[in-house]
């Protein structure tokens, strides 16, 4: 069956997602469009759900920054748009939330909630290559490393990409749920908009909205998972106890929570958690979570402006970061870094942070796949990219693999 042109999927994996079909209106971000231009379309559809993906590079758009490394995605800056349904799937309960139940919605429903349960996946066999060499990575951090040194930055999050050109990939969304049953991430995600198809399977939130109350939960901190249970809980206690992860995720709290500081209430701004350990299907993750009571009057563009991008994909001090990861990386990161989510017709939203995240342009058959770390000055060019590896393998070779 052919799916919608316009269709997205946020998925929790707890028995609970929501699915967002058709486009009612929608924009795409031109050279000129801007944080504005995004406000007055949410107003304009005011009391509609609004799915969002915005792109990394939006930070261009909020402060004096530019981007100019290679770009094979073309993400626009940014992509809003009003569904005509949207259904809450509940374990085995669905509720449409927005639209009306005609035959040709229910026929998809009944398609994609086969299409989520089945085990089949197809094939997919691509040629991934990494942007950045091996040694070109290493000399790249020993640079990030000497600015550390200087006092030009803390910590910055050094990213790069593996691509794969000329490929097709004809079921997307079979794609996505191999991609999620690789992961099985809280705020994995599918998106499908005009030319892009996009499979996420984050376990990270950038910040949610839920009445007067805003929270953000940095991931900073990674250790691989492994086959043998004493080896797995070995690595909890090492990433519990490791001074620089531990370093990593203090840095960036202090930064969402200046961050946050911008569009609070005086005094409401705390850490609920501080470096707590999760475990998820292919790695361990040190997460932290940051809350505030947004002030009276404060929109949506104005939380964005005070916050984006998220500090876990930056480093510190914020601007400085982006600048020098501009500098030192090899592709225009678009899409991954930025973050997915939506908007409920309350005001009220939650949004992802896209990583471990498959991009795929239809147009050009191009497919990308962005991983990164956490650059500090106690860090080992040598383990950052053994971790990068970690994270961007478990996914890729998943996905191509025949078994999972």
């Amino acid at each position: 069956m052919q799916t919608p042109k316009s269709l997205a999927y946020l998925n929790r994996n707890n028995g609970s997602g929501k699915l967002f079909i058709g486009n009612h209106d929608s924009i795409r971000a031109s050279v000129n469009d801007d944080l504005h231009t995004l406000q007055a379309f949410i107003d304009s559809n005011n009391g509609k759900f609004i799915v969002l993906a915005l792109s990394y590079d939006l930070k261009n758009k909020i402060e004096n920054l530019s981007s100019n490394n290679f770009d094979g995605i073309n993400f626009p800056d940014f992509i809003a748009w009003v569904p005509e349904t949207v259904i809450e799937i509940k374990k085995e309960n669905v509720k449409f939330l927005q639209g009306e139940k005609t035959p040709e919605i229910l026929e998809f429903l009944d398609f994609f909630l086969e299409e989520e349960t089945d085990d089949n996946f197809h094939p997919y066999h691509f040629d991934f290559q990494p942007r950045t060499t091996k040694e070109r990575y290493i000399a790249q951090v020993e640079k990030l490393k000497n600015h550390i040194q200087r006092g030009d930055i803390y910590e910055v999050n050094f990213c790069q990409e593996y691509f794969a050109k000329n490929v097709r990939l004809p079921y997307p969304l079979d794609a996505f749920f191999k991609v999620n049953r690789i992961t099985k991430a809280p705020f994995s995600a599918y998106l499908q908009f005009d030319e892009f198809q996009v499979l996420c399977g984050s376990p990270e939130r950038f910040i949610k909205k839920e009445g007067n109350k805003i929270i953000s939960q940095p991931i900073k901190g990674t250790a691989a998972r492994k086959r043998d249970e004493n080896e797995d809980e070995l690595q909890k206690t090492w990433l519990k106890n490791n001074p620089k992860e531990r370093s990593e995720n203090v840095m960036i709290v202090d930064l969402v929570r200046n961050d946050l500081s911008r569009i609070a209430e005086p005094f409401s701004v705390k850490v609920d958690e501080l470096m707590g350990i999760y475990t998820f299907e292919t790695v361990h993750q040190m997460i932290s979570t940051v809350s505030c009571t947004v002030k009276e009057n404060t929109n949506f563009a104005d939380i964005l402006h005070a916050t984006f991008p998220m500090g876990s994909m930056t480093g510190a001090p914020k601007i400085s970061a982006m600048q020098l990861s501009e500098e030192t990386e090899d592709f225009k990161r678009g899409l991954y870094s930025g973050s997915i989510g939506y908007l409920s017709p309350n005001g009220d939203f939650d949004l992802n942070v896209v990583i471990r995240t498959l991009i795929y342009n239809t147009e050009n058959q191009y497919l990308s796949c962005g991983v990164g770390s956490a650059i500090t000055i106690d860090s080992d060019p040598e383990k950052e990219y053994e971790e990068c590896l970690t994270k961007v393998n478990k996914l890729l070779k998943g996905f191509q693999s025949d078994e999972i």
